[in-house]
């Protein structure tokens, strides 16, 4: 497995139980369709969150969240609308994160949670 690979699943480990930590419940991890993945669908007993994870082991060119464009976005958003569909989901209010994970080498690892990012 290359090291940027590593990294990835590393950060969304620590995402994940960053989430369940203040009390989200996961519902999928690293679900695919055609039209891409969700890192991580939770919920918080009120609506559905899809996660975005973006990890980073600097913070040399910003935040790892910064990442996350537009374009991006409406990615997830059509991506989310596949997994609604296949879970059957016909409503639900969905919020959509963004969790930022930097894991330097030697340094403390940060994790920065952000509800209704895009």
């Amino acid at each position: 497995m290359a090291a940027k690979d590593v990294l990835g699943r590393r950060g969304e480990d620590l995402a994940v139980e960053y989430l369940t930590d203040h009390g989200l419940v996961v519902l999928s991890r690293n679900w695919r369709c055609r039209d891409g993945e969700l890192d991580v669908v939770a919920t918080d007993q009120d609506r559905l969150v899809v996660c975005e994870v973006k990890t980073r082991s600097t913070d040399w060119f910003g935040e790892p969240a910064e990442a996350v464009t537009g374009k991006k976005a409406a990615r997830i958003r059509r991506v989310t609308q596949a997994w609604l569909a296949t879970h059957g989901v016909r409503w639900v209010e969905v919020r959509f994160d963004v969790v930022s994970v930097v894991a330097a080498p030697g340094r403390p690892v940060t994790v920065a949670h952000y509800e209704g990012a895009f």
